[in-house]
């Protein structure tokens, strides 16, 4: 009985001891994420599809776990220049991954050791800098800040730059550049002031230009204007001489008439017309009573159409 209960326990720490082996041997690749399996310190392996895998325990194989989820990290604000000789500062957001490959996690587990949050987000930041600085010189201030949207070339920039990251962070780091874009521009008190006056400087040159080209239509509208004035005041002043003209012929030609069919009448009435244009309430005038026109006041009227003696007599007759 004793001998059947000492074989039992045997049996049950064999089975803790082999259970304790294979969790030692069992390794869990889980999802976005790579499993870098060692012997000595030496890679021989890179699991990457999630599961159970089997590997060496403890001190002949140990694992490194390589995140391959997208990353986020940021540059950090940098005071770059411009290729018009102004400083502006700028911080950009890079989206990063490692490449789920063999060659790329081993690149990336060569060249960041340690802590690999830190470092990487340490070289990534360095590279930034870097790019930033590089991009920003081939650009001018107008095409980063604008209010005209057709000037604004950020997303060109933005293109440069990812391009120049990649090159570099693939290559050492074995790292992929999803996505890079600018989280932040800003300028500077100097720069700031510079670009104030000099589009105050832009704004009063159009300002110029727009007054002198209004002038210069007010001008042309004005001397149209006047032409066409002095065209209609000539036009106006032929007609009033036509009418004038004619109204002085049929003037003439009334008086005339008139004067032919009685001269003494003609006479007494233009000479009191005279004397209607002359005299007014206020005039005061000394003239002889036998003098034009006032001869008229003296004779009257019997001269000029009361019928003579001679005639009345030949009518008596």
């Amino acid at each position: 009985m004793k001998k059947n209960t000492k074989i039992k326990r045997i049996i049950f720490a064999l089975i803790i001891i082999l259970f304790a082996i294979a969790t030692a041997c069992l390794v869990q690749v889980r999802s976005g994420q790579a499993i870098v399996i060692t012997r000595f310190g030496d890679p021989t392996r890179v699991l990457i599809t999630p599961g159970l895998n089997w590997r060496l325990p403890i001190p002949f194989e140990s694992t490194t776990a390589i995140d391959l989820r997208l990353r986020t990290t940021s540059s950090g604000l940098h005071d770059v220049g411009t290729k018009d000789g102004l400083r502006i500062i700028m911080q950009a957001y890079i989206i990063w991954q490692v490449e789920p490959n063999t060659e790329s996690i081993l690149q990336f587990l060569r060249a960041i050791p340690g802590n690999f949050d830190e470092e990487v987000t340490k070289q990534i930041r360095t590279f930034a800098g870097s790019a930033l600085e590089t991009t920003a010189s081939g650009y001018k201030l107008e095409n980063l800040v604008n209010t005209n949207i057709n000037d604004i070339q950020l997303i060109d920039f933005e293109s440069h730059l990812q391009k120049q990251l990649e090159q570099s962070l693939l290559k050492t780091y074995g790292i992929k550049i999803v996505k890079v874009g600018i989280e932040r521009l800003t300028l500077p008190s100097v720069t700031l002031n510079a670009t104030v006056e000099r589009m105050k400087a832009e704004r009063e040159t159009i300002a110029t230009e727009r007054t002198a080209e209004g002038k210069q239509q007010a001008a042309e509208i004005r001397s149209q204007a006047e032409k066409e004035a002095r065209i209609m005041v000539a036009d106006a002043n032929i007609k009033a001489a036509e009418i004038n003209a004619q109204s002085i012929a049929k003037a003439a030609a009334i008086y005339g008439d008139a004067y032919a069919k009685s001269p003494e009448l003609y006479t007494f009435l233009r000479s009191l017309d005279t004397l209607n244009n002359v005299i007014n309430t206020n005039t005061r005038i000394i003239l002889r009573t036998d003098s034009a026109p006032f001869k008229v006041l003296i004779d009257g009227p019997s001269t000029l159409f009361i019928p003579s003696k001679n005639n009345q007599g030949g009518e008596n007759e």
